[in-house]
């Protein structure tokens, strides 16, 4: 299967890539992103014949269904990589929390954080295909939190691979901080800038696109690439565990099999929820996609307005700091499913000069047959994770943002799956906090030890490790001396 760009072509770029290309080089023609040509048909017959299959048979069959162009010996290899998970027949487990209410839990890979299930496979494959082509990759990542740690992670000491990863110092917990600065390997790099998410995303899309950096990496024999979520090599594998969440509600008797739930997704990048509305593209029964944010409430002004405005927008750094995003990449894949190359251009290049789009009413309907959203803050929160402690399910502060979006937007009596994306442990001064309904301050080495003991939560070796891990990597920098910071992680390697 093809893939073609968001945004249309240059008339310099291939107009149709393969699926190895464009992983290995995702940014495309006038700034856009790569998309699947066609998405494959997969209705309630796949989900029949998936009834008794594992994650790896039901994750190689997807991957099948887009004819990537990948050896299967490599699909598998990378597939394995759940065997590391905390139970290898059910990386991403499904529970029941109320009668009507289903959690997803996508954390229960090395890093603690839904990333992992995509960056796992991914980082496999990328690193096999790099290395057959026997060229050379520089690896840019920005993160908010979480995808930082999958990537160091899954490419530490991969042949033919080096990584620098971008995060925003003060925008992380310190277990995700220790998670990046500790990760000792020769080909990795980890800068911390002074700046937010947002700053640290606009770096890596300005240097994906810029032909004089590009020039200076060739010098070294470097090519250049992403494991953001701009890279659809991240999205394929973040279709797969949507398709997963509604075998296992027939599986536990809560559904029969082509009857509609909902999907809540917490939502930042929008890359989780673009694969659960890709899922429902190609036939997965889903009655509506249900946004889930913060008080950096973007994306439900957008989805109920059809106006994409942050000329007057400041971040805000709240205690779901994964979703503290304005920009967010992922809309433009959507965008261009429903209206097409042109007017994804004309978007996306208003939102990059004047900081604002505006879909017409007609748009703006389509949109809404798709999704709804709401936001929530830090206060709702809090009083939320007590609740569910209270009903014996302990939840981090991003699921918490779900529920309000559970509360307040279905329209029918259907069964709903949250999406939890991160650990409590990632987060656990704020989980504390909700927990003793205190505003004291923790530190994570203190809330993580009182959280374990005296509610009982199991608390993961590799985060325990952390507190007594060598700090590798101690950058921080001004925005305006990554390029240059990054030239000489080169230059050394």
């Amino acid at each position: 299967m093809g893939f073609i760009e968001t945004r249309g072509n240059d008339g310099i770029k291939a107009k149709e890539v393969s699926f190895s290309e464009a992983i290995l080089n995702p940014s495309s023609s006038f700034g856009g992103l790569y998309v699947p040509k066609e998405l494959p048909n997969l209705g309630q017959s796949f989900i029949e014949n998936h009834i008794n299959k594992s994650y790896k048979e039901l994750a190689f069959n997807i991957l099948k269904a887009f004819e990537i162009d990948i050896e299967d010996n490599e699909i598998q290899k990378a597939l394995d990589l759940y065997d590391n998970f905390d139970n290898p027949k059910n990386p991403s487990p499904v529970i029941k929390v109320k009668d009507d209410l289903y959690v997803n839990e996508q954390y229960h890979g090395p890093t603690r954080a839904f990333k992992d299930m995509a960056l796992q496979p991914f980082g496999s494959i990328f690193s096999s295909i790099a290395q057959k082509k026997d060229e050379n990759y520089l690896i840019l990542a920005a993160t908010s939190g979480d995808t930082g740690p999958a990537a160091l992670n899954t490419f530490r000491n991969k042949k033919n691979i080096q990584v620098v990863c971008l995060y925003p110092d003060g925008g992380t917990s310190d277990v995700q901080r220790l998670q990046m600065v500790c990760e000792e390997a020769d080909n990795l790099k980890v800068l911390g800038i002074k700046g937010n998410f947002d700053d640290a995303q606009n770096a890596l899309k300005t240097l994906l696109a810029s032909n004089s950096f590009k020039s200076e990496l060739e010098k070294y024999n470097i090519n250049l690439s992403a494991a953001n979520s701009v890279n659809f090599g991240r999205i394929i594998f973040q279709i797969i565990y949507h398709f997963w969440s509604y075998l296992e509600l027939i599986r536990q008797n809560g559904i029969k099999n082509g009857e509609k739930i909902y999907l809540v997704v917490p939502s930042g990048n929008f890359g989780n929820v673009l694969g659960a509305y890709y899922a429902q593209k190609m036939g997965l029964a889903i009655e509506k996609l249900l946004v889930a944010s913060n008080e950096n409430n973007i994306l439900t002004e957008w989805i109920n307005t059809g106006v994409y405005d942050i000329r007057e927008k400041t971040l805000k750094l709240t205690k779901s700091p994964a979703m503290d995003i304005l920009k967010s990449s992922n809309i433009e894949r959507v965008i261009y499913d429903l209206f097409g190359s042109s007017r994804t251009k004309e978007l996306m290049e208003d939102l990059n000069s004047k900081n604002i789009f505006k879909l017409t009413k007609d748009e703006t309907k389509e949109l809404q047959k798709y999704f709804s959203a709401t936001f929530s803050n830090d206060t709702f929160g809090n009083k939320t994770i007590k609740e569910f402690l209270d009903i014996g399910y302990l939840m981090d502060p991003h699921t918490a943002t779900c529920i309000k979006a559970y509360n307040e937007l279905k329209d029918k009596a259907l069964k709903t799956v949250i999406y939890s994306t991160a650990e409590w442990t990632k987060f656990s001064p704020t989980v504390l906090n909700a927990l003793k309904q205190d505003s004291e301050k923790y530190s994570d080495k203190e809330a993580l030890e009182e959280i374990s003991s005296k509610f009982k939560a199991n608390l993961p070796q590799s985060i325990k490790d952390l507190f007594s891990a060598k700090t590798i990597h101690n950058s921080i920098i001004e925005k305006e001396n990554i390029e240059s910071e990054i030239i000489k992680f080169i230059r050394k390697s």
